[in-house]
């Protein structure tokens, strides 16, 4: 299984997990089997909030799910028409959110339980 993680900086599997996908300046993929990964540019990082489009973010790179802190209605429809699937990171580094993941530990992002927005801050307003 392909696993795609949002970071804002690369040190690969202790790459700490980005709060946003869309924004995201790159994506670590992991192979699950394999445990080997690959760094890919976000391609859609520069859009209005609500025209994310994740899928051309990938830039063509095919996976199967998605781990971040926050995520959008729009792009979480967009990834789940696509057959990939989104679930919600935890505190810690790529290599903490794949055992939590692989030990069906992460929350799958549902409809409604989206990111609706950012405050003043900068956070979600969720």
């Amino acid at each position: 299984m392909k696993v795609c993680f949002p970071i804002l900086e690369n040190k690969g599997l202790e790459s700490a997990v980005y709060g946003h996908f869309g924004s995201a300046p790159e994506f670590v993929v992991v192979d699950t089997v394999t445990n080997e990964f690959t760094l890919i540019s976000n391609t859609d990082k520069i859009h209005e909030h609500g025209a994310c489009n994740p899928v051309a973010g990938l830039g063509g790179h095919k996976v199967d799910a998605i781990v971040v802190g926050g995520i959008g209605g729009g792009a979480l429809q967009k990834l789940n028409r696509s057959g990939i699937r989104a679930f919600q990171s935890q505190e810690g580094t790529i290599a903490e959110n794949i055992a939590r993941f692989q030990a069906d530990g992460l929350p799958e992002y549902m409809p409604g339980h989206t990111c609706g927005g950012h405050g003043a801050s900068g956070g979600c307003s969720h």
